[in-house]
């Protein structure tokens, strides 16, 4: 189990880190793109691609861990949005909960970016 503390450590060192591999238009977008997936897309550079990787494949800094979540595979595109929500805002024990330092239309935005991307 990861502590509160390191979690908020490895948050702040991602947020500072940024992600400059983030493309600046998701190629072969699995969903329509929209205002709200494009603010999803600033803040999943910010604050997700550092361990999901620039393009949500899993690919990122292993921060908190091994084997952060692939965005694009089948097994997590059939997931409900009410269940990737939950992901979000609850956290997982290698993914921080992100209830307390994104809104509520924010996580509902990170959801929008991620419906966009490609299989």
């Amino acid at each position: 189990m990861v502590k509160a503390g390191v979690v908020g450590i490895v948050m702040i060192i991602v947020a500072c880190i940024g992600w400059s591999g983030i493309p600046s238009e998701a190629s072969g977008a699995a969903g329509t793109k929209t205002p709200e997936s494009a603010k999803g897309k600033r803040i999943f550079s910010r604050h997700c691609a550092g361990c999901h990787g620039p393009e949500g494949k899993g690919d990122g800094y292993k921060l908190l861990g091994p084997d952060p979540a692939n965005l694009t595979a089948p097994a997590t595109r059939k997931k409900s949005d009410s269940a990737l929500l939950t992901t979000i805002h609850e956290g997982k024990p290698n993914m921080p909960s992100w209830k307390g330092l994104l809104s509520d239309r924010d996580i509902q935005s990170v959801l929008a970016y991620i419906r966009t991307l490609p299989h």
